[in-house]
């Protein structure tokens, strides 16, 4: 028989799609993994978001992420989802699998997690706040209750959303949660261990940007991370970093959701410190 030229396709849905990153660190994956994969950013409208999953299938691939606006959208079409996702209530990750069924997972949260363990933090025990209530909040928060987090305190501007998030914590882990209200100069909790930035305040273009905190209410001795990844360093990370604080970016999380998701499609270890190396280097 002679050689396969036939590539695995993989790659994401969104729209916008065009400042997504996560191709530029999988290829380096896949090359380096010798894996004859490829991975296609594709702006995909909600309008035409039902021909794409069904593409996803005649197309044979081996799986896609999704962005906004398709997490929820796409729970539809899923013949099964992982138990965190279900909790969740939104998928960034379909596996297709040999009998052609479409499995969703949730890698942020994971992502996440695995990203604070690789800097020597765990969750377990941890008293967390988190700012905001949006997808990442939820991700985030879900994956901290089941990881055995302490107490899980959202912040958010809408109250009614911090609530329910609080609730769905409760709901399905052991933590104790609590919901505040976000006011301008919001002090952030005396027991916090962990506090994380789940907002995209910061995020490029808008730079100069840091979430509306009372920053001196950050003490030595907490660990603050941020989901924003462009810039690695936000304005965030480094006020808290002036006052003591041990600080992780948000490259960490968007690696190792990017190599959890590898890890599903290849069913083979991704390169993790390499993916981290090539994500550096596209935001330096």
């Amino acid at each position: 028989m002679g050689k396969n030229y036939r590539a695995e396709l993989t790659g994401v849905f969104g729209d916008p799609v065009d400042g997504n990153p996560t191709g530029v660190m999988t290829e380096a994956a896949y090359e380096a993994m010798g894996q004859n994969f490829r991975y296609i950013t594709m702006k995909v409208t909600k309008e035409d978001f039902p021909d794409a999953m069904r593409a996803v299938k005649a197309l044979h691939m081996k799986g896609v992420n999704l962005t906004m606006p398709h997490k929820i959208a796409v729970l539809s079409w899923l013949d099964e989802l992982s138990p965190a996702a279900s909790i969740i209530g939104a998928v960034n990750t379909v596996v297709v699998r040999e009998d052609g069924t479409l499995f969703g997972e949730n890698t942020d949260g994971k992502g996440f997690i695995q990203a604070l363990a690789n800097a020597g933090e765990q969750i377990e025990g941890k008293t967390i706040t988190i700012l905001g209530a949006g997808g990442a909040a939820r991700a985030i928060a879900v994956e901290a209750g089941l990881a055995g987090a302490k107490k899980i305190t959202v912040i958010n501007r809408t109250e009614a959303k911090a609530q329910e998030l609080a609730e769905l914590v409760r709901g399905n882990s052991k933590a104790e949660a609590a919901a505040l209200a976000w006011e301008d100069g919001q002090k952030i909790p005396e027991d916090t261990d962990i506090l994380i930035n789940a907002t995209p305040v910061g995020l490029a273009p808008d730079i100069g940007s840091k979430p509306a905190i009372d920053y001196d209410t950050i003490k030595a001795g907490m660990v603050v991370s941020d989901v924003v990844f462009n810039p690695a360093v936000t304005p965030f990370l480094t006020e808290a970093e002036a006052r003591g604080a041990k600080t992780v970016s948000g490259l960490g999380m968007l690696a190792c959701q990017g190599a959890r998701n590898i890890t599903l499609w290849t069913r083979q270890e991704a390169p993790l410190e390499l993916m981290e190396k090539v994500l550096a280097q596209e935001f330096a």
